[in-house]
């Protein structure tokens, strides 16, 4: 039976969190020699390599499997901390001072926290003293940062629970293809239709982004290649759709109010895209992961529809 010393686990998250010994050095308050000691101790007790000595550090298959039993323990201290009083409000807390100590890390996709996910962190009990480690990514790849031990729960296109963890689903996100009225009198000849956007500009939020490309694809029945504009943030792709820079994909709690007040409009009408979401986390008895899971759920449901 292994058994990882507590400071040993401390150290690995730091060092993954932090992305370099220099940086783990500081938070810890340690000398950068101590830090590696430590690191290569727990690689002892492991018998593998656990971390790849690179800027920022990776962490190894083995690696990834200790930071998530690292993260899974702090976790159920931190929730031990607060049932015993020393959460938020109590004296320091668990970890910081007024009990702001429990820092959750969560994959999100970048329209999820631009449309509904900050409400449900916002909406969290004050007594659960917690603070957010965010990590915007593709809803395709959220699981990749979960699987990693990264973070201990994602909002996902993923369906199936990874190992180790439970899935459930959030709802739909539904985007509608718009732009604004200057763009389709330049582009599309005054007429807000999908058959000419084969040759205009189109917004893509990375070169990762396949909903734009998607919905053109099954619009036309050919896979055109436009020119593109990407725009890696959800609220300045909505600004760009409505300064004419692209047409886009919008989630319709970006687009409804801009489309009933002209800013924008409709390309194809009674087509869309329905995303369908879903909220995987480690299957883990934890009361701030239900809270938090608990919380999740009301918000996404004021916003998502029903899958």
């Amino acid at each position: 039976m292994i058994t990882f010393a507590s400071e040993h686990l401390v150290t690995l998250r730091a060092l993954v969190d932090e992305g370099t010994f220099e940086a783990a050095a500081q938070r810890l308050h340690m000398t950068q020699s101590a830090v590696s000691q430590r690191i290569k101790q727990l690689e002892r007790t492991a018998g593998q390599v656990l971390v790849q000595r690179t800027t920022p550090v990776v962490t190894t298959a083995a690696g990834d499997v200790v930071l998530r039993y690292a993260r899974q323990v702090q976790l159920l201290a931190d929730d031990a901390a607060v049932e015993l009083g020393a959460g938020a409000g109590g004296s320091g807390g668990a970890g910081g001072p007024g009990g702001l100590g429990t820092s959750i890390a969560v994959a999100v996709n970048a329209d999820s926290l631009a449309t509904w996910f900050l409400e449900a962190l916002a909406a969290l009990p004050p007594e659960v003293g917690a603070v957010f480690d965010l990590h915007r990514e593709d809803q395709e790849n959220t699981t990749s940062l979960l699987r990693s031990g990264t973070v201990l729960a994602a909002v996902t296109s993923t369906r199936e629970p990874l190992q180790g963890c439970s899935s459930e689903p959030l709802g739909l996100m539904r985007y509608r293809a718009v732009a604004s009225p200057g763009f389709v009198d330049r582009w599309l000849g005054g007429v807000p239709t999908m058959g000419r956007v084969d040759a205009a500009p189109m917004l893509d939020f990375d070169r990762s982004d396949q909903l734009q490309r998607g919905f053109l694809r099954a619009s036309l029945g050919y896979d055109p290649r436009p020119p593109r504009t990407f725009v890696p943030s959800s609220a300045d792709f909505a600004r760009a759709a409505r300064l004419g820079l692209g047409w886009g994909l919008l989630p319709e709690a970006q687009c409804l109010d801009l489309l009933a007040d002209g800013s924008l409009v409709e390309l194809a009408p009674g087509e869309h895209v329905d995303l369908a979401l879903y909220w995987q986390r480690w299957a883990l008895s934890s009361r701030l992961l239900d809270t938090l899971t608990e919380s999740v759920r009301r918000s996404a449901a004021e916003v998502l529809l029903p899958t």
